[in-house]
């Protein structure tokens, strides 16, 4: 594992604007954004001799700087995107400093860890099937994956359309709450959540050791909030869900990335080429199963969700494992994390990751689902739990 989170090579420093919401703090940005005059490798060297260097900033970077916050640097990231538990074989694995030893979580792995060591106070990543909820988990940060369409993309390079989003994390509520209102361009709310949905299908998949280290943070939230009950996020099996965006997300990736694999014969890590031939593979009838799954799931967190109301769930089903496992060991972890968060990809809800709780001594979060377009609420929320009151 290595210590630094950052990219090898020329260091980045760029100041914010003076005088903004943001002066005082530093950002990160994870190898996916776009920054000025460097290249976006991607967490792959051919794909950084491939593409153009970049001429102007994505619209996240350049949102932070001119809110006043400092870019003190890019960072590692599974290979374009295409992991979940922060290793690369190129550029390393980032330290996890709550876990030494063991993984970070992905693909926003550079950006948790560069945030959890202090080297900055806030860091961009993306989540698609999980790469800021993961990452925020195994490292104990507060993580938000935003409600899908909600933030331009631009320079920020894609993996699966329908389910990309731009994240970002922090260690504390407050500096969170102050990068969400920059980047949601809204203000957070006086007034917490009305009604709390427990899933517990969700806290019955996740470990036993998980479930009951999150129990003392869910009951702080059921404290808060004037109404909770129970009930299931799939009725029809998270599996079913899990299953689904295993489909949808692989096709959609070679989609994106086969101009340039038939082009370029890039170099790849076995498990990063392996997912893109299975969804090269994928059969015509399994992507309209796969895509009818979708509508259920989009149709059953409506349902759930109506405007006021948040639904609690373990982030992942364990804390972080250990670096360096072969890959027979690994297929099930990564089968088990997207459990617990396919549904992020499939209906595009709005998801934050909340630290506070230990399973085996390693961290493991307890994430929030709001309506669509209901970000600031979870942020709002965050900070009660914090502050220990509405």
């Amino acid at each position: 594992m290595r210590n630094d989170p950052f990219l090898p090579g020329p260091a980045i420093r760029i100041a914010g604007r003076a005088g903004g919401p943001l002066s005082g703090l530093s950002f990160a940005a994870k190898d996916l954004f776009d920054v000025a005059g460097h290249p976006t490798g991607g967490g792959n060297p051919d794909w950084a001799a491939h593409d153009p260097t970049p001429s102007r900033h994505a619209w996240a970077v350049q949102a932070l700087l001119d809110a006043g916050a400092e870019l003190v640097g890019k960072t590692v990231t599974d290979e374009v995107s295409l992991g979940i538990l922060g290793e690369n074989a190129f550029d390393g694995t980032p330290l996890n400093p709550a876990a030494p030893g063991h993984v970070p979580g992905g693909s926003s792995s550079g950006s948790a860890s560069a945030v959890a060591q202090g080297l900055c106070d806030i860091a961009l990543g993306t989540d698609t099937g999980g790469s800021v909820r993961v990452p925020a988990s195994f490292c104990g940060l507060h993580g938000i994956r935003p409600t899908h369409g909600r933030l331009d993309l631009t320079g920020m390079l894609p993996q699966a359309p329908s389910s990309d989003t731009t994240g970002w994390f922090a260690r504390d509520a407050a500096t969170f709450a102050r990068a969400s209102e920059v980047l949601l361009q809204e203000a957070i709310p006086d007034a917490v959540p009305m009604r709390l949905i427990v899933a517990t299908d969700a806290f019955g998949f996740a470990e036993p050791e998980t479930a009951a280290a999150l129990q003392p943070l869910l009951d702080r939230l059921k404290a808060l909030v004037p109404d909770w009950r129970e009930d299931l996020l799939a009725p029809g099996g998270l599996t079913a869900w899990a299953r689904a965006q295993r489909t949808l997300q692989p096709v959609e990736a070679w989609e994106t990335f086969r101009p340039w694999i038939e082009t370029h014969n890039p170099r790849m890590a076995f498990s990063v080429a392996r997912g893109l031939v299975l969804g090269a593979a994928t059969p015509e009838g399994e992507r309209g199963w796969a895509a009818m799954v979708r509508q259920e799931a989009r149709g059953r967190l409506r349902h759930l969700l109506p405007p006021g109301t948040i639904l609690a769930m373990p982030t992942t089903p364990f804390p972080a494992p250990k670096a360096g496992l072969p890959l027979p060991v690994l297929g099930p972890i990564r089968d088990a994390i997207l459990g617990l968060c396919a549904q992020g990809g499939l209906a595009g809800h709005p998801q934050i990751s909340i630290p506070g709780s230990l399973a085996d001594g390693r961290p493991v979060g307890l994430s929030l689902l709001a309506a669509r377009g209901a970000d600031a609420l979870l942020v709002r929320t965050a900070l009660a739990l914090e502050s220990g009151s509405p």
